[in-house]
């Protein structure tokens, strides 16, 4: 896929639904009893490996599209699957099934593509494991594949090292099975859709500050859920329109919770023309609409607690960084060196072929914007947050930008590159 520095940019886009909530909607309505109804749910590869493990398991899923159906099969009613759970290259999938599973009365193995096989899983194992679940690295390095074998759980409190909603979230639904009162806690609260859902579904789930407190359930109950756009899809069209000159966009219906909005902040500090137009709720969740025209940026710092609400918007912004006037620096970032790829890494190398005056950090990145960029040959490395990325660096940058293995973005948002043609008529 090839990019060339574009002309404004100028129209609407509908973000597909929010791929968190989506993975959660599929999972809780799986374990619940009766039926979960689910609107604008995201189509992407991940979301799809979700439906595939629990369907697996025997629920019926019906995917009609844009929307699914579950008929769930109640917090104890999942089955041994006659095949290993393929969860794709989902690290959601593969972490937030683990809670699931470590309660079941059946063993499983749950495995991924070769990116999910390289991702730490002992940041589940550990605490899981200390509630009594049996979970062995079948390669003995803390990665999929894992086996597990279901076994009575015990009530813990656990802190978090790693502010991470796919570990708080393992151990929350582990703690739905639990003998007593779960407590995971935070240095800083991650992405809170699974206590927010839960608590839909019935379960007895509350926060006090950064500790997130959950009690065994009797019984979850299916309800009709409407997944609110994406806005780490939205994040391209954010830093598109306002970094390519003349340009005006209004992206629909986005999830604005104030777990994931942090993205919304940076653009403010740095300066930047975004405004919030018909706000509600979709099924618990706050949505917007944005409106963003072009505007001069300038640098910023992003560090601590808002890094856990930005985490995969980041590379994102640091393309933002390099057409701003002045440094931005990002700390607290290490978390990025074990996403898809190591996006610290893979973020440094390309944007600095691209001209960029960036340096790498233990964990973070400086950028020291208002250097121009021309085009390069972007190895996304099959992520689809760097494929992305790049697709907007390649229209802000002289020349002709082409991304090798483009195709990667339908994990999250198949369509992407024709939404984003489609602004340039």
């Amino acid at each position: 896929m090839k990019f060339k520095k574009a002309s404004p940019l100028k129209g609407e886009v509908h973000i597909p639904g929010d791929k968190s909530i989506s993975h959660r909607s599929v999972m809780f309505g799986s374990i619940a009893k009766g039926t979960t109804q689910i609107s604008h749910f995201l189509q992407g590869a991940d979301c799809l490996s979700t439906i595939s493990c629990f369907q697996k398991m025997g629920v019926a899923i019906e995917n009609n599209g844009d929307s699914v159906i579950v008929r769930g099969n109640g917090l104890r009613g999942l089955k041994r699957p006659d095949t290993v759970l393929d969860c794709g290259n989902s690290g959601t999938t593969t972490r937030l099934i683990s809670g699931i599973l470590s309660a079941q009365n059946f063993d499983v193995t749950v495995t991924g593509d070769e990116s999910i096989q390289k991702r730490p899983m002992k940041r589940i194992i550990e605490p899981l494991s200390l509630m009594g679940a049996q979970i062995e690295s079948l390669r003995q390095n803390g990665c999929a594949p894992l086996h597990i074998t279901g076994r009575p759980l015990q009530a813990i409190h656990y802190h978090s090292r790693i502010p991470s909603a796919q570990v708080k979230s393992a151990i929350l639904l582990a703690g739905l099975y639990a003998d007593g009162e779960t407590r995971v806690t935070e240095d800083y609260v991650s992405r809170n859709h699974s206590e927010l859902m839960l608590r839909s579904f019935g379960a007895d789930v509350r926060c006090e500050g950064t500790t997130a407190i959950i009690r065994p359930a009797g019984e979850l109950y299916g309800k009709q859920i409407t997944v609110p756009g994406d806005i780490s899809s939205a994040a391209p069209f954010l830093a598109a329109g306002l970094l390519v000159p003349g340009s005006e966009l209004l992206i629909r219906q986005v999830g604005i919770n104030p777990t994931r909005d942090g993205i919304l902040h940076v653009c403010r500090a740095m300066g930047a023309g975004i405004t919030l137009m018909n706000e509600q709720d979709a099924s618990g969740e706050p949505t917007a609409d944005i409106l963003v025209k072009s505007s001069s940026l300038h640098g910023t710092v992003i560090e601590g607690a808002i890094i856990p609400t930005l985490i995969d918007e980041l590379p994102m912004i640091a393309v933002m960084a390099c057409f701003a006037e002045g440094t931005t620096i990002i700390k607290d970032a290490a978390e990025l060196k074990v996403k898809e790829s190591n996006r610290l890494e893979v973020m440094v190398k390309n944007l600095s072929a691209m001209g960029a005056d960036v340096t790498e950090t233990a964990d973070g990145m400086i950028i020291r914007g208002g250097k121009p960029l021309h085009g390069a040959v972007i190895d996304s490395l099959l992520d689809h947050r760097i494929a992305m990325t790049f697709a907007v660096a390649g229209l802000c940058a002289e020349g002709e930008t082409e991304i090798l293995g483009a195709e990667c973005v339908n994990i999250s948002y198949p369509g992407f590159y024709e939404d984003l043609m489609k602004l340039m008529r």
